[in-house]
């Protein structure tokens, strides 16, 4: 836990960008709560691309550090970041040529209209974002997980500030409505990257790993062992982010209330999604420590001890959205704008029903992502990465895209199959883990 709370609360504060985002665009109207929704589909496809492609960093950071091996270190974070660099502007260049699909997904038009500008300024802020994630692997990496969190708290504060006074025209401020808020998340994740190079570059224990970075230093064979890894990786949380996404879609499809009620539930879920996200990259940083020191007994005991700490805080989240279904998603919605009233409480009804399929989904969701990370540890990601496709795309998708527009269900049907997709991901996936610790332990006794 010590070395997963920083982790947890890095990873909220990147959730609360997103979520204060929702809060203040959603007293503007449901109309504008579903242009960021929209928007913030594309954007998180992205954005796991990046974030999962930049977790290779961390295994192979963590595996030279328990053998002292400073060479190693540095090549995986100068590769590393070197990508992540390259990555980030790959993907601000394909989120902006992107932007047609919005017309192709059968998106109501006045959400269309308010989502394509405010798209170009978040799909910006990828490129200091990816970049981010390169030192926070490496750092992660060296068990050193606080730095990420000072950096998010910092960023979540600019976020705030710049959001409230160009959203609403504080001030000498211009009131820029949706559009402000993609502008405070540039500022913000600028901010986040400045800090984190600030922060790292003055410790002396990682002075060595930031002088004399040269261009003749990086090498095909040290790119493609973290494309290797990066890609399947970058691929599996695609594959889960994707079909989160198309839950936005299908929800767009429904209806606008149904769209901006998935929005807050998905904010909500988000929250909890966090707190086993951060004992993923604990999972990830220990199991990689165990496989350097060869200790794959232990490495057994660390994983499932890890495993079970996300059960029981998953257990918890789900006990306070069964309490709670009703009264959490009026914290996104001016029920006083009597313009709005009617579409307000179809939201506020739908997103009650969605936070109740949520509180199932919360173990097999917690489970999944664990493990996932326990594999990456091991450096085991191409076989996973065909597990999540089965699961979110042969399995989860067709039950959410069936339910969700041929039955009474609507929403609620679309996030059955969410639990469908992310019951069997945690199911094959720890079956996975199963199967190769109990091969490593057999060929070394």
């Amino acid at each position: 836990m010590q070395l997963a709370y920083p982790v947890i609360l890095g990873m909220l504060g990147h959730t609360l960008i997103a979520i204060v985002d929702n809060i203040m665009v959603g007293k503007l109207g449901a109309t504008e709560l579903a242009a960021v929704s929209l928007g913030n589909s594309m954007i998180f496809i992205a954005m796991s691309l990046g974030i999962g492609f930049s977790t290779a960093i961390t295994p192979l950071v963590a595996e030279a550090d328990v053998e002292k091996n400073e060479t190693k270190i540095r090549a995986a974070f100068h590769h590393g970041l070197f990508l992540c660099i390259i990555l980030g502007v790959l993907l601000f260049g394909l989120v902006v040529l992107a932007k047609p699909i919005m017309e192709l997904l059968h998106q109501p038009e006045e959400v269309i209209t308010l989502a394509r500008p405010y798209l170009d300024w978040v799909a910006f802020s990828l490129v200091p974002l990816i970049i981010y994630q390169g030192y926070k692997q490496f750092a992660d990496g060296l068990s050193m997980t606080k730095y990420s969190m000072y950096a998010i708290v910092m960023a979540n504060v600019v976020h705030v500030i710049i959001n409230y006074c160009l959203i609403y025209g504080i001030w000498i401020f211009p009131k820029m409505g949706i559009l402000g808020a993609g502008l405070g998340t540039v500022i913000s994740r600028i901010a986040m990257v400045v800090f984190m190079h600030y922060i790292l570059a003055r410790q002396e224990r990682l002075k060595i790993y930031f002088e004399g970075f040269s261009f003749n230093q990086i090498k095909k064979e040290t790119l493609n062992k973290i494309i290797n890894l990066g890609l399947p990786s970058a691929m599996q949380m695609l594959f889960e982010v994707v079909l989160f996404t198309a839950a936005i879609w299908l929800c767009g499809n429904i209806g606008k209330t149904s769209q901006a009620a998935n929005q807050i539930a998905l904010s909500i879920t988000s929250m909890a999604f966090m707190f086993v996200v951060g004992l993923s990259v604990v999972s990830m940083i220990r199991v990689s420590n165990q496989k350097g020191m060869q200790e794959y007994k232990n490495l057994v005991i660390v994983a499932r001890s890890i495993f079970l700490l996300a059960i029981l805080i998953e257990v918890v989240f789900a006990l306070l959205f069964l309490l709670f279904h009703q009264s959490l998603p009026y914290l996104f919605l001016n029920m006083e704008n009597q313009f709005q009233i009617i579409d307000n409480q179809e939201v506020v009804s739908i997103a009650s029903k969605l936070l109740l399929v949520a509180a199932v989904f919360q173990i097999s969701d917690g489970i999944q992502v664990v493990v996932l990370g326990a594999l990456r540890g091991l450096q085991d990601v191409k076989i996973p990465m065909y597990i999540t496709f089965v699961a979110y795309w042969v399995i989860g998708f067709p039950i959410s895209y069936y339910l969700g527009e041929y039955t009474p269900l609507k929403a609620t049907g679309v996030w059955i199959g969410l639990f469908a997709g992310l019951t069997a991901a945690a199911f094959l996936l720890y079956l996975r883990f199963h199967y190769l610790t109990r091969k490593m332990i057999q060929n070394n006794s």
